[in-house]
C-alpha cells in the first residue's frame, strides 16, 4: 500500500510570502506618510491661526483653542481664523480623494474632476441658485450637486461607445468644461453688478466669509462621502487591474463604478457650493500622495491628507503673499499647472 505525499509548490509559497511582505511594507510606509503629513498640517494650522493683523504667539493659540484665553484673542483665534483653517482642511481633503475616485476609474493620471466638467457643472448649478433663485446654503448645496450630476451624465453619454474609455472620457469632458465655461460667464455678464461682483470672485474658489455653518454642514456631508469612498477603497484597487480582473475577483464593477461616480461628484459638488471651485488640488494631490507612499495604484488615504495641506498652505499664502488679499484658487491654479506642465513632460519623455 503506497502512501501518497502532497506536492508543495515551494516557489508558489515563496511568491505569496514576498508579496504578503511587500503589502505590509507598502501599508506601514502609507501610515508613515500619512503621519508625517499630520504634523505638517497641524503646524501649518498653527501657523495660520498665529499670523494675520492682529499676530498671536503660539502658546495664545493653544491657550484660545483649548478655552484657557479670552476675550480678544478667543474670538480672532475660534470665531474669525479657525473656520477658514478647518474649511481648508476639510474641503483639500475631500478634493484629493474626489481627485483619487476620477484617477483610479479612469486610470489615468490627468483624470480630475475639473478637467473632465464636474467642477464647472456644480459652478453652473450654484450660479443659477445664487443670480437666479437668490436661494440659501442648503439650495446652493442642492444646486452644485445637481449641476455636477447632470455634467457627469452628459460626459459619460456623450463618451459612451460600446463602453467608456478614459482617455475619450477626458476629450469629451474637456470639451463640455469649456461650453459650461462659457455659459457661467454669460450668466455673469447678465446678471447685477453687484451679484456678478460676488459671483467672479466666489467663482476664482474663495474661503473668504467662510461661517461654522459651511464647516458643519459641509463637513457633515463630507465625513458620510469620506466613509463610503473608504469603503469602496479596496474594490476601487480591484478595478484598477480591469473589469475582468475585478469582477473574477468578486467585484460588481458596474454598481461599484457608478458609486464611487456619484461619491467623486458629491466631493465635489459640495466643496463648490461652499467656496466656489478650487482647482488643481484634485489633480496633483493624488500623484503627490502615490508617490510619497510609492503605492502601484491611488490610495485614498495619502491623497486626502496632502489635499488638506496644500489647500491649507495655499489658502495661507492667499492671504499674506500680496498686500491684498487673494482667494486661495489663484495659488492652487499657479501650483497645479506648474505640477501639470512638469506631469505632461515627463509623460512625454517616457513615451520617447
Amino acid at each position: 500500500m503506497s502512501t501518497h505525499i502532497p506536492r508543495v509548490d515551494f516557489g508558489r509559497r515563496v511568491l505569496v510570502l514576498r508579496r504578503r511582505r511587500i503589502a505590509v511594507r507598502l501599508q506601514w510606509r502609507s501610515v508613515v506618510v500619512c503621519t508625517v503629513l499630520a504634523v505638517a498640517i497641524a503646524c501649518t494650522a498653527v501657523l495660520a491661526l498665529m499670523t494675520g493683523s492682529y499676530p498671536l504667539s503660539p502658546g495664545q493659540v493653544l491657550s484660545a483653542l483649548t478655552g484657557r484665553e479670552t476675550g480678544i484673542v478667543h474670538d480672532v483665534v475660534v470665531e474669525w481664523r479657525l473656520p477658514r483653517v478647518a474649511a481648508a482642511l476639510v474641503f483639500g481633503a475631500a478634493l484629493g480623494v474626489s481627485g483619487a475616485v476620477f484617477q483610479s476609474l479612469l486610470r489615468n493620471p490627468l483624470a480630475d474632476p475639473g478637467i473632465v466638467g464636474l467642477s464647472q457643472g456644480s459652478y453652473t448649478g450654484a450660479l443659477i441658485v445664487i443670480l437666479v433663485v437668490n436661494g440659501t446654503y442648503v439650495q446652493l448645496v442642492g444646486g452644485a450637486l445637481l449641476g455636477g450630476m447632470a455634467t457627469a451624465v452628459a460626459v459619460y453619454v456623450l463618451a459612451y461607445r460600446r463602453g467608456v474609455q478614459g482617455f475619450r472620457l477626458i476629450i469629451v469632458g474637456i470639451g463640455v468644461s469649456a461650453m459650461l465655461g462659457s455659459l457661467n460667464t454669460w450668466l455673469i455678464l447678465k446678471a447685477d453688478l453687484d451679484q456678478a461682483m460676488s459671483a467672479a470672485a466666489w467663482g476664482a474658489g474663495s474661503l473668504n466669509g467662510v461661517s461654522w455653518k459651511q464647516v458643519v454642514v459641509g463637513g457633515a456631508c463630507i465625513a458620510v462621502l469620506l466613509m463610503l469612498a473608504g469603503m469602496s477603497g479596496r474594490p476601487m484597487r480591484q478595478m484598477e487591474l480591469g473589469d475582468d480582473a475585478a469582477a473574477s475577483q468578486g467585484v460588481r464593477v458596474s454598481p461599484v463604478r457608478l458609486g464611487l461616480i456619484l461619491v467623486g461628484v458629491a466631493l465635489t459638488a459640495t466643496v463648490t457650493a461652499a467656496s466656489g471651485p478650487i482647482a488643481f488640488i484634485s489633480l496633483v494631490a493624488p500623484q503627490i500622495g502615490r508617490r510619497l507612499a510609492r503605492t502601484a495604484g491611488i490610495t485614498l488615504a495619502p491623497a486626502a491628507f496632502v489635499g488638506a495641506l496644500l489647500c491649507l498652505a495655499s489658502d495661507h499664502l492667499a492671504q499674506h503673499v500680496a498686500p491684498t488679499p487673494l482667494p486661495v484658487g489663484i495659488v492652487t491654479v499657479v501650483l497645479g499647472g506648474g505640477y501639470l506642465g512638469y506631469l505632461l513632460f515627463t509623460e512625454a519623455r517616457r513615451r520617447l
